[in-house]
């Protein structure tokens, strides 16, 4: 059963192209008593009865395909002999709704099975589908595959208006409204046989739940006679549960790693979806696969083994639908962790490149005091200096000057100026700014990047680095 064939059928369900021919009804009350039963000719209805129960109708064929559209299976009987409810529903098939017995029987089934507590109706469509052969290419041919006959059924709860005021048009007046019973959309139906690749499978019936969280697995079991079957939705929760119960809910590390394994599956299904195409098979999370999700997200041993167990517990032989696994809000929420942990990081980096900022300016500080300070002494200590100053040139080229004659010499600071710093740094003034500060193996150095063709002087050792 796949989506395709299910909108083949649904589409047929309109007011030209729609072929039911009977359509029959039992209504019970509350107390699981039968009100009313009815037998309809479908095609006769009056139009505005035609297409509400048409809507009904319809409704029981819309929803998502594992979650509130699910094919559920007969189990197989010793000898491959049909099971009584998969006997009783062909029956009820080929009497086109005319048996009287067959129905009643049908009824009391599913009002014993049925745990609600209110008044519904039980709807039963019958049709037969002359299915239209397909070309290759989808394209249609006048000869027909073969005829598809079917039952629909859908229970609809019948609920009492709300309360409230009204107007009364022969009384000309507002007073309290008259309540009355209202029939509301399908909370369960099925289709028997199943439509599976454009051919009738009488070894399956696709069933429709409106709750995806209560399908009501006592009627698949009790009134269908087949194996129950979880949704997608429930899946997800039994999933989502046993990988929080094993990584411990109320730690951030475990969250964290739980988003991770959501991410991880969503990318096992993009890839799938991106080889394969999107109408592919859907892929199934078995236990090898779940072993290869832990691994990945770094589950230490002893936790992957709990997790495995538990789900081989809950999923044993029939593995979910990696799809059905996925959770669109973990996601979102695991998206904007990683977007608020990139802003982090930038805001982290501005931060150091601000600090190193800060350093060098506070270094080529220092730096620019001790080439003054170093001028200073220098213009003390050679007295017989030809060089002639003008008191009108600023401190800067007056120390560039002396640098410059002294390039080739040995300098000799004083020695109470040395006293005032543990690294004295004397270089050209065009060197100045190039001077900067680093964290280098734990440890903060100042780095003066040195051009091939230059030299350095170190404590009066002239060396080429």
């Amino acid at each position: 059963m796949n989506k395709k064939d299910i909108l083949e059928l649904k589409r047929r369900l309109k007011k030209d192209d729609c072929t039911f021919t009977k359509m029959c009804g039992c209504y019970v009350d509350g107390e699981k008593n039968v009100v009313l039963k009815f037998r309809e000719t479908f095609l006769n209805l009056r139009e505005e009865e035609f297409f509400k129960y048409l809507e009904i109708a319809k409704k029981t064929l819309s929803g998502t395909v594992g979650n509130n559209l699910l094919e559920l299976n007969f189990p197989v009987e010793e000898g491959n002999n049909i099971s009584s409810r998969q006997l009783s529903l062909m029956e009820l098939k080929r009497s086109a709704l005319k048996n009287d017995v067959l129905l009643d029987e049908f009824y009391d089934l599913i009002i014993d099975s049925y745990e609600y507590t209110g008044n519904f109706l039980i709807l039963v469509f019958h049709d037969a589908y002359d299915v239209i052969i397909k070309t290759t290419d989808n394209g249609k041919l006048d000869e027909s595959e073969e005829v598809y006959e079917y039952v629909l059924c859908a229970i609809c709860p019948v609920e009492l208006t709300e309360p409230g005021l009204g107007y009364f048009e022969d009384e000309n007046r507002i007073g309290a409204r008259i309540r009355d019973w209202v029939v509301g959309a399908p909370d369960l139906g099925f289709v028997f046989p199943a439509f599976t690749d454009r051919s009738a499978d009488i070894h399956s019936i696709m069933y429709y739940t409106k709750n995806a969280k209560n399908p009501h697995p006592e009627f698949m079991e009790e009134a269908l006679g087949c194996s129950s079957k979880q949704t997608a939705t429930e899946q997800k929760e039994t999933f989502n549960t046993i990988i929080q119960r094993a990584l411990g809910s109320d730690d951030k590390k475990s969250e964290r790693i739980f988003m991770e394994i959501q991410d991880t599956l969503n990318t096992m299904v993009e890839d799938n979806n991106a080889i394969n195409g999107k109408d592919a098979e859907p892929i199934t999370l078995t236990i090898d696969n779940i072993q290869d999700v832990l691994v990945e997200n770094g589950i230490p041993e002893e936790i992957t083994k709990k997790i495995e167990k538990s789900y081989t517990e809950e999923f044993g032989d029939t593995p979910p639908v990696v799809e059905h696994l996925i959770d669109k809000k973990v996601l979102a929420a695991n998206e904007q962790r990683k977007k608020e942990e990139r802003l982090e990081k930038k805001v982290r980096i501005l931060e150091e490149r601000l600090e190193q900022t800060k350093q060098v300016a506070e270094l080529v500080s220092e730096n620019e005091i001790a080439l003054d300070a170093n001028t200073d002494i220098l213009s003390e200590t050679d007295p017989n200096s030809n060089l002639e100053v003008d008191s009108d040139i600023n401190s800067e080229v007056d120390s560039e000057v002396t640098l410059e004659q002294n390039t080739d010499s040995e300098i000799v600071l004083d020695k109470n100026t040395a006293e005032n710093y543990d690294i004295v740094l004397q270089v050209k003034p065009e060197k100045v700014t190039q001077i900067k500060s680093q964290i280098i193996d734990g440890k903060k150095c100042i780095v003066i990047p040195i051009e091939e063709d230059e030299q350095a002087n170190v404590n009066g050792v002239s060396t080429v680095l």
